[in-house]
């Protein structure tokens, strides 16, 4: 009796995740059809945004957030993968036993912290450095890419440390009975065993830096126009949506809608490819 309970809640569960994709899914399109039925595809390549008089019409094209968007992303996690497992395998490997535990604190409490306190502390202290030492304003791609970075490092981090730990002892004591060193050790059993936990903890992080919205909105400068430096402001989907969603109407109300359809696609797209590819059975 109890069992056929639990399988029927966990068809119901299974069945209610799908149903609430495909509801995202069909509200996303329901809002954003104006714009596709006006712009169709050329809305992915068209990078002007313009509101008409009226507020009813304009020309609105989503290359410029998407670039932003893909960008931003793509730089944080160039910086934080290396750094992440750097730190794992510091924790699990390296560290002394007593530091073991102050910096794995140290790292929880990184990821709880606010994504606006992140956007705060970057513009008011991270921003000057990066103008003192690369110049321009101090606002844009890589000061947003940095700190969006330093926001993800702890979900990588701490999930792969876990992975890690459990290592069976018996794998790295036969290496190291058969002469490898430590470097050997890690990159030839610890890493290949863990590395399912390792390309999930990626896709967590990659989920999270691509929808953040109120640091990147504090560091990327809101400016609808393509970065020719690194340090050059830009804006990305979720910034242009938290800034003009309130304002837009009509026509560009529904241009929002697209691009937020277009973020819901892209992270789809980007999990499914990692979990039938990436997490395929070897």
């Amino acid at each position: 009796m109890i069992g056929n309970m639990f399988k029927r809640f966990s068809l119901f569960s299974a069945i209610s995740i799908l149903l609430i994709l495909a509801g995202i899914f069909v509200t996303l399109y329901i809002y954003a059809s104006d714009s596709i039925h006006q712009f169709g595809w050329h809305f992915l390549t068209n990078s002007i945004w313009e509101v008409g008089e009226d507020d009813e019409g304009g020309v609105f094209g989503g290359l410029i957030p998407i670039t932003g968007s893909i960008l931003t992303t793509a730089i944080a996690m160039i910086i934080a993968v290396p750094i992440a497992m750097g730190i794992a395998v510091f924790l699990t490997e390296v560290a002394f036993p007593w530091l073991i535990k102050p910096v794995s604190i140290a790292i929880e409490l990184l990821a709880a912290i606010p994504s606006i306190i992140y956007g705060m502390w970057g513009l008011f202290y991270f921003a000057p450095i990066i103008q003192k030492t690369f110049g321009g304003t101090g606002i844009g791609l890589l000061t947003a890419s940095i700190v969006l970075a330093i926001m993800i490092i702890p979900f990588m981090s701490a999930i792969t440390k876990d992975a890690m730990n459990v290592v069976p002892d018996v794998l790295k004591e036969s290496a190291y009975a058969m002469g490898a060193t430590k470097f050997e050790v890690i990159k030839d059993v610890i890493m290949p065993y863990s590395k399912r936990a390792i390309i999930g903890s990626v896709i967590l992080a990659l989920g999270r830096a691509i929808g953040e919205t109120m640091a990147v909105a504090f560091l990327l400068g809101s400016i609808m126009r393509f970065p020719h430096k690194i340090t050059d402001p830009t804006t990305s989907i979720p910034v242009l949506l938290a800034n003009n969603f309130s304002e837009a109407q009509d026509l560009e109300l529904s241009s929002m809608f697209y691009l937020a359809l277009i973020l819901f696609a892209l992270s789809f797209a980007v999990i499914s490819l990692a979990k039938f590819y990436f997490l395929r059975k070897d």
